[in-house]
């Protein structure tokens, strides 16, 4: 990984300092936003799924869990998120070069996920880059399939936070109960110019119980 070909960027809401790669996937408001809604405990080990250059384990960094892990199937990406993580910010963080879906791994108590969010119904529509594919659309990380592992990956009472497309509420509070995770607290997210919410911020409890809590929805003003 050359670092010089690499941006240094803040975390919004934070004043924590990163490197991006031009050619990778870049932080967004979704990233930002779901780095801000997520409650993380000093007992945690936090698990990112698909942390592309660690920037979700870094708000996470703030409140000093217990352990930091990113899992990436990029190896350009794992490089890049170890070093923004461990020579940085020395946080010791466990980056694992892997695909989710054949990831073995003892259960953790809290993960983090900002998932591909498009279904694939044209080819031609996808990314021809095959990493920014990955990290857009559901091509090769079915929605069911990272929920079902989620659940397999999490400890009883362990939660889940994820960021979505609002329009995919449904599928996920469907998909959670089936894999007998529970949806705890949902928060819209809206543009200022736009009917419809564009996002929706989710906490999940694994084995939890049927009680959710809808916050105040969060306007984006540009």
């Amino acid at each position: 990984m050359d670092i010089t070909q690499c941006s240094y960027d803040y975390l919004s809401g934070t004043d924590i300092y990163y490197y991006q790669h031009p050619d990778m996937f870049h932080v967004n408001t979704d990233t930002s936003l779901l780095g801000q809604f997520m409650e993380i405990r000093k007992k945690d080990v936090v698990m990112d799924i698909g942390t592309n250059n660690g920037a979700l384990l870094l708000y996470a960094m703030q409140h000093k869990p217990k352990q930091l892990i990113g899992v990436e199937i990029n190896a350009q990406a794992c490089e890049l998120a170890a070093y923004n993580l461990n020579e940085l910010h020395q946080a010791q963080a466990k980056i694992i070069c892997a695909d989710i879906l054949q990831l073995r791994h003892e259960c953790v108590s809290c993960i983090v996920c900002n998932p591909p969010y498009f279904k694939v119904s044209n080819e031609k529509q996808v990314n021809q880059r095959e990493h920014m594919a990955r990290a857009r659309h559901e091509k090769q990380l079915l929605l069911e399939a990272l929920i079902a592992k989620i659940s397999s990956l999490l400890q009883d009472k362990g939660r889940l936070y994820m960021v979505h497309r609002a329009d995919r509420l449904i599928d996920l509070c469907v998909l959670c109960r089936k894999h007998q995770m529970e949806v705890k607290k949902i928060q819209l997210v809206y543009d200022e110019a736009k009917q419809e919410a564009r996002s929706v911020l989710l906490e999940v409890m694994k084995q939890g119980q049927p009680h959710c809590r809808i916050l105040k929805p969060m306007i984006i003003r540009r």
